[in-house]
């Protein structure tokens, strides 16, 4: 790669490092290590254009939630590590293509972006601005100070991606500012691809049950994380047609259901840390949300360590996380990446938000799912005696506190062990209450097992 140019009339300098998909994807080597950030950040048409070629060796790369099954990925000596599955790396992983889970969480996936160092890093960014600036729109997660160190380092490469349609969102300049100039990156291209938006996602009977248990949970005043699915955009949805307001925004995916918050005048952001700003670290939803964001005073998107870390989160006023789970078993184990030991999601910031709103003083974590799954022609208690053998916990039994299904609440906050049977019973789903009681009452009499030699 030439020297880069660091001075000059910006755009002079976007010119001199636009290329073509073809022109970047020959910078790749055929042993190498790439990093892209997930979902609504993916350089789409560059790693597309990755495919194009046959001759990697042995080329990583890093990224998760995918948006295009890629066909680089299917080539013989490339592997992709995902910090979190979607539906395309479980569809991969079953066509026996290398797929390679990295289990930490979100701020775990930003130390190893900085630490591992690959050679290359691309992301998405939006269109420069009249001073020769780059935002990195919907995505600052794990990988924006990874771009940044990538592209200040002259034995790497950093190579931005233009969509037309990317917002340009604001940070805060203490953190970067949510952008870089274009003097720093090495490369850019102009996508032929629009940015990715979230499926409408039907909302069940059981969705709404819930949602209105978590509703009923959050007072005046309280601060809001709000994920991906149905339980929480209705539980949005529910607080923007309600009585109640004053609240704060500090969440790890500003969703649709953040906007609308916004626009029912509910929003005051008086929460204690980041004050007058809905702060998230990605962003994914629909076109009207991203319209919303472009250069939106409301809202700034941090590095993720800025917002998923606990001890941040604890400092917003009456913090409220809302997060969902496949399996809870009777001691308030959560699993909600896996099925058994099989990888179904990831980690992300389940963890972290809710041992930061555990903590937060007024604040309340709350755990959400269906009371019953289908497996197959089964249908089976998402309350289970104990967490199929081999099952990673995601979250572990001392830091959950609500767990919510349709058929009610269970604190789990100020419960003992034999205690704690007892109120997720209660929200088990009727036909398998017996079977649990008699699950719980064997599991207390029964002696413990003696140390093995």
């Amino acid at each position: 790669m030439a020297a880069r140019a660091t001075h000059g009339d910006p755009l002079t300098l976007y010119h001199d490092k636009l290329r073509t998909v073809r022109e970047a994807v020959a910078l790749i080597q055929p042993v190498d290590t790439l990093a892209a950030p997930i979902i609504t950040g993916q350089p789409a048409a560059f790693l597309a254009g990755l495919g194009e070629r046959t001759d990697y060796r042995e080329l990583s790369i890093f990224t998760g939630l995918l948006t295009e099954p890629y066909a680089v990925l299917q080539q013989p000596g490339v592997r992709l590590i995902s910090g979190f599955y979607g539906p395309i790396e479980r569809l991969l992983k079953s066509m026996g293509i290398p797929v390679h889970y990295l289990p930490a969480d979100f701020i775990g996936w930003e130390r190893y972006a900085t630490s591992a160092k690959p050679r290359v890093i691309a992301s998405a960014v939006a269109p420069m601005d009249h001073a020769g600036f780059l935002s990195f729109g919907l995505h600052a997660g794990a990988s924006f100070n990874a771009f940044l160190a990538a592209a200040r380092d002259p034995q790497r490469l950093a190579i931005a991606e233009v969509f037309r349609d990317m917002p340009h969102v604001l940070g805060l300049g203490r953190y970067g500012a949510h952008r870089i100039h274009i003097s720093e990156v090495d490369c850019v291209v102009e996508s032929d691809r629009s940015l990715f938006e979230l499926p409408e996602i039907p909302v069940t009977s059981e969705d709404q049950a819930i949602a209105e248990h978590v509703e009923r949970l959050i007072d005046n005043g309280a601060t809001l994380q709000i994920g991906i699915g149905a339980v929480p955009n209705v539980v949005a949805q529910l607080l923007a047609a309600g009585s109640k307001g004053d609240f704060g925004i500090h969440s790890e995916m500003i969703s649709d259901g953040v906007m609308h918050l916004h626009r029912a005048g509910k929003v005051t952001n008086h929460k204690g840390v980041y004050d007058g700003f809905s702060i998230g670290t990605f962003a994914a939803g629909g076109r009207e949300l991203y319209t919303w964001l472009d250069h939106n005073p409301e809202v700034r998107m941090l590095p993720v360590a800025q917002v998923n870390d606990p001890a941040i989160v604890r400092l917003n006023r009456m913090m409220i996380s809302i997060n969902g789970a496949l399996a809870v078993d009777l001691s308030g184990q959560v699993m909600a990446d896996t099925i058994g030991p099989r990888q179904y999601s990831g980690v992300g910031g389940h963890e972290l938000f809710v041992i930061g709103a555990h903590d937060s003083v007024g604040g309340k974590s709350t755990i959400c799912l269906h009371s019953t799954a289908r497996v197959g022609e089964r249908t089976i208690s998402t309350i289970v005696p104990h967490l199929p053998l081999g099952t990673p916990v995601t979250t572990p039994r001392h830091h959950v506190q609500y767990v919510v299904t349709e058929f009610g609440v269970a604190d789990l906050g100020m419960l003992t062990d034999s205690e704690r049977p007892h109120a997720l019973i209660a929200i088990a789903h009727p036909a398998f209450q017996g079977e649990l009681r008699a699950a719980a009452t064997a599991g207390l009499q029964a002696p413990p097992a003696a140390p093995t030699q």
